[in-house]
């Protein structure tokens, strides 16, 4: 396994690759109890801990707070991670459109610790920036939050450079350091790569966290224009869509032969921590958790990136 990474300028240590846990409780996308069950999701959070993870990323939506639940649920019974690492638990703020006043973040915050069973989370982020309330508001509710002991770091997500900015300034006044920028990153979806925002998270010293770094399965090399995933992701996952990234996918098989027959997803995220990102892929069960470690241990070679970058530019936005 690797050593733990720094979280920003935290002072916070968190595994090179994370654990997702929309899949836990959402129906909708995910399928929630017709295609794993909470033994599953126990299972998954378990194989996790023994595969040397300790970052685990929910959010009070996931399920109508139902992951943050399952996740507290699980941490209580852990204790502690086997390998001795202290577990770090992210989660997230919805800034929907009628929550208009900053004390409704540290009210959504309490509720979110009282799901999971803690005091205090590692990393608290806000999940989209939407209006009308201010960016600046936003994260002067985060440096409460911190001033309040209610969570140890603050992030935020799907924030684009110039949102970035405003909220890290912000921040600094208040003296309180942003952490992270969780962000859709992967092979087919590089925009933030291509457009400067994974740069400038590196010279602010802000982590990207990468959600979806496998697009939602599309990159696991498990789906074909003849074989496509039932739900919603059915309508996602275009027979047009599959035929075009059947050669990235052959490629990213290609790789995985020359580690000792590596799976697409695995080297499909070694590629995203390749790139300076901590991947958070969720897992239904234990076979996925251990297949997403597989991305552990190990680096791609420089022309190996290159190459995936060169075929991923033919299909991703």
């Amino acid at each position: 396994m690797e050593d733990l990474i720094a979280l920003g300028k935290t002072g916070i240590r968190i595994s090179p690759l994370g654990l997702g846990t929309w899949q836990w409780g959402d129906r909708v996308m995910w399928g929630y109890g017709k295609t794993h069950t909470d033994s599953d999701i126990r299972e998954a959070f378990q194989a996790s801990l023994q595969s040397g993870i300790n970052f685990f990323d929910t959010a009070e939506v996931y399920g109508k707070g139902r992951s943050e639940e399952l996740l507290g649920a699980f941490l209580k019974e852990a204790g502690q991670s086997p390998l001795g690492a202290p577990l770090v638990v992210a989660t997230k703020f919805m800034p929907y459109p009628w929550r208009l006043r900053k004390g409704t973040l540290l009210s959504a915050l309490r509720a979110s610790l009282g799901r999971l069973q803690l005091e205090q989370v590692d990393l608290y982020q806000i999940h989209w920036p939407f209006r009308p309330v201010p960016i600046e508001m936003w994260a002067n509710a985060l440096a409460d939050a911190v001033a309040a002991g209610l969570t140890r770091a603050v992030g935020v997500s799907n924030y684009n450079a110039a949102e970035l900015l405003r909220a890290h300034s912000a921040l600094a006044k208040r003296g309180v350091a942003l952490a992270s920028n969780q962000v859709e990153f992967h092979l087919l979806k590089r925009s933030v790569e291509l457009k400067g925002l994974l740069k400038l998270c590196h010279e602010l010293g802000v982590t990207l966290i990468a959600y979806s770094p496998l697009a939602k399965g599309m990159l696991t090399g498990k789906y074909t224009p003849q074989v496509r995933p039932l739900g919603m992701r059915r309508y996602l996952f275009r027979r047009a869509r599959l035929l075009k990234i059947q050669p990235l996918t052959q490629l990213l098989r290609a790789i995985g032969q020359t580690y000792d027959g590596k799976s697409p997803a695995q080297v499909a995220l070694n590629w995203v921590i390749s790139k300076g990102a901590v991947p958070i892929p969720g897992a239904k069960n234990a076979r996925q958790a251990k297949e997403n470690a597989g991305a552990l241990g190990w680096r791609l070679a420089e022309h190996e990136i290159a190459a995936l970058d060169a075929e991923s530019l033919k299909l991703s936005s």
